[in-house]
């Protein structure tokens, strides 16, 4: 469900250093600090979290907002707010009763209202009132709720949603769920304080700390744009022995000084510092702290290149006259075309100029979905999906979707795709070099970087008589406007962008549904809009994928059927290289005093995100790589034990 900003700039930074602790063990907690310091990248605009799933409003909410269940640091739902919860036989209900005496408190401490079940109605409808972007994860699966959100009911008492008492809140699906509670732990699902909404009126939920109610472990103290975040521990909190850290401090980050993480992290300002092993001080780091660079393991979120390939803003161009922009849109609809940038991508070389030649395919990602995110038996998701996508053509047949090396990249393949996509281009009258137009933000080093990088091999593969990358360096204000700000999919004013997506809930539909012809949320960033232009999306097969989607969706009984169709819309994508696959979230070099592996882990939801801070501990000492190794060993065992015991018990919640 959340967008996220391109990972390879510095948007990644504070992502990176706390993947390291996102989960486990130490005995080196002796004299531990109590303050966590570090940097953050993005604004929040809003803290409006019911209506926007920006992950710089979910990464702060995460911490001060709190639903009916989070994770533990294997994974794990456990209660939260819901202190039980239970489902009924055929899958559809599901009753969540709410632990007494929680409270609401202002941002000052000032306790305000007891948190009660009509709170989790009052969000919902505040988020179909207020057009949520995260009802495209719940509208087909509450009842009633597609239909108050199309207008069809203007009764919200008709949607799928009760509060049965003070303490007790039903929901009622349309269809069996299996990962249901999993979606509990998205920000659209939280609670909010009816009366307190009302009082602020259109004030509620605008960038500052005063503007919304807390029942987390934590208050946000105070937001300054561009400057400081911080957050001071919730001394009434209903589960604050389980908070470890009193305060939060972020400093604002816009990746132009590299060197100043480490400088900091040295200095003693910073708690942890991401490394950048492309700087000029990365030697000297390197024999300071050899023994204590680690790198962490690679996460859930999937980087990609979007394709516009239904451009109608020329604000920000290299393009000089009409013939080249009609000539780059053709080109960008020709699925021969999108592959040979594709197969040109050199992903080694790019995520280099991150992580280092050491690190670089630490983070390469080959696909959407993450190859191993389910299983179907002894097989990965990915094997499901690469024997799908060998029947889309002879060049996929050496591909692996799998992580950590770059299978795609293909020069040979490139410049085959490429004669193909010319000879119908110019059939067309299509004319050549094409221009491909790449916003970057100026002040980010890396992210320039990386984007001269993607130029040179796509240059250098099919030869700047055939295409030319322009990389256009901006503002970080003028990027966002014409990227992830940009209120309509016309306003998209490029040919290639960098984003990114984090899933929602344990199953491949949350990845995959963002390119759903009716709902999906990457539409936009490939200049379509939904329901409006038919053409284009039928050009490009959207509707084709939209029947795999459907029928993958209809299979709410057997998990492994289900995994199966889900696989074939993967190889669909990857087939049409309308997203471009390049990294992950984590696999960066780090070094940091946090005690690695305690803290909330999940791949879904928000309260096992990275910048979640409840559960984490600080120790006096770096963690050394070998401290690190020996807890990852521990961890991976102790959590395939859990979750399996885990799904043990989920039986018994079953009335």
């Amino acid at each position: 469900m959340k967008s996220k900003k391109w990972l390879l700039g510095a948007g990644a930074v504070l992502s990176a250093a706390l993947l390291l602790t996102a989960c486990g063990q130490s005995e080196k907690k002796a004299d531990a600090p109590k303050t966590f310091s570090y940097v953050y990248a993005i604004d929040p605009s809003s803290l409006d979290y019911s209506v926007t799933s920006k992950s710089s409003t979910s990464d702060v909410i995460a911490n001060v907002v709190d639903g009916l269940l989070e994770n533990d640091k294997y994974g794990n739902l456990i209660p939260s707010l819901a202190e039980d919860w239970s489902v009924s036989k055929d899958g559809l209900t599901y009753t969540y009763k709410l632990r007494k005496g929680v409270k609401w408190y202002t941002s000052d401490g000032e306790e305000y209202a007891e948190v009660k079940a009509q709170d989790f109605v009052t969000g919902l409808k505040h988020a179909a009132d207020g057009k949520s972007d995260g009802l495209s994860l719940l509208q087909d699966s509450i009842k009633g709720l597609a239909a108050y959100i199309s207008g069809e009911s203007n009764d919200f008492s008709t949607v799928g949603v009760k509060a049965v008492d003070d303490y007790t809140v039903e929901y009622t699906l349309n269809k069996p769920e299996s990962f249901w509670n999993s979606k509990v732990t998205t920000a659209t699902m939280l609670p909010v304080n009816e009366e307190f909404l009302n009082s602020k009126g259109s004030d509620y939920g605008a960038p500052t700390p005063s503007s919304i109610l807390y029942n987390g472990p934590y208050f946000l103290k105070s937001l300054t744009s561009k400057s400081v975040i911080e957050y001071e521990k919730n001394p009434n909190y209903w589960d604050k022995d389980n908070v470890k850290i009193d305060n939060i401090k972020l400093t604002f980050y816009d990746g132009s000084d590299q060197e100043s993480l480490i400088r900091s992290f040295t200095q003693g300002a910073y708690t942890t510092a991401r490394l950048f092993p492309t700087s000029s001080n990365f030697e000297s780091t390197k024999k300071e702290y050899g023994d204590k660079i680690v790198y962490s393991p690679q996460e859930a979120t999937s980087y990609y290149l979007t394709v516009n390939v239904n451009r109608q803003s020329y604000n920000k161009t290299a393009k000089t006259d009409e013939v080249q922009k009609t000539s780059t849109k053709e080109a960008l609809l020709n699925k021969n075309f999108r592959q040979a940038l594709n197969f040109a991508l050199d992903r080694h070389s790019y995520t280099a100029q991150l992580n280092g030649e050491e690190g670089a395919d630490k983070i390469i990602r080959n696909s959407l979905v993450p190859h191993d995110y389910v299983q179907v038996g002894e097989k990965t998701f990915g094997e499901l999906a690469q024997a799908e996508l060998v029947s889309y053509g002879d060049q996929w047949k050496d591909v692996a979707l799998t992580d950590g090396k770059d299978t795609i990249y293909s020069p040979e393949k490139a410049k085959a795709a490429f004669a193909k996509a010319k000879a119908e281009l110019q059939a067309k009258g299509v004319t050549f070099p094409i221009r491909l137009d790449i916003p970057v933000e100026q002040t980010d080093v890396i992210a320039v970087q990386q984007t001269n990088s993607l130029k040179q091999s796509i240059e250098s593969t099919l030869g700047t008589e055939n295409v030319i990358v322009d990389v256009l360096q901006m503002t970080d204000n003028e990027k966002m406007s014409i990227t992830s700000q940009a209120k309509v999919p016309a306003q998209k004013d490029y040919d290639l962008n960098g984003t990114g997506w984090g899933p929602d809930y344990q199953d491949p539909a949350t990845y995959l549904n963002i390119l759903d012809a009716k709902k999906g949320s990457a539409l936009k960033h490939l200049g379509i809009t939904r329901g409006k232009d038919p053409e284009v999306m039928a050009q490009v097969g959207l509707d084709e994928y939209k029947k795999l989607l459907d029928d993958a969706a209809a299979e709410t009984s057997d998990l492994n059927k289900r995994y199966e169709k889900y696989a074939k819309a993967q190889a669909w994508v990857s087939d049409s290289s309308l997203l471009i696959p390049v990294a992950s979230s984590g696999g960066s070099p780090t070094v940091s005093r946090t005690v690695p592996f305690s803290k909330a882990y999940s791949q879904v939801g928000i309260k096992g995100d990275p910048f979640v801070f409840k559960g984490l501990e600080l120790q006096k000492d770096v963690v050394t790589t070998k401290e690190y190794e020996e807890a990852l060993k521990k961890w991976q065992k102790e959590k395939i034990e859990t979750n399996a015991k885990y799904q043990k018990e989920l039986e018994k919640h079953v009335k």
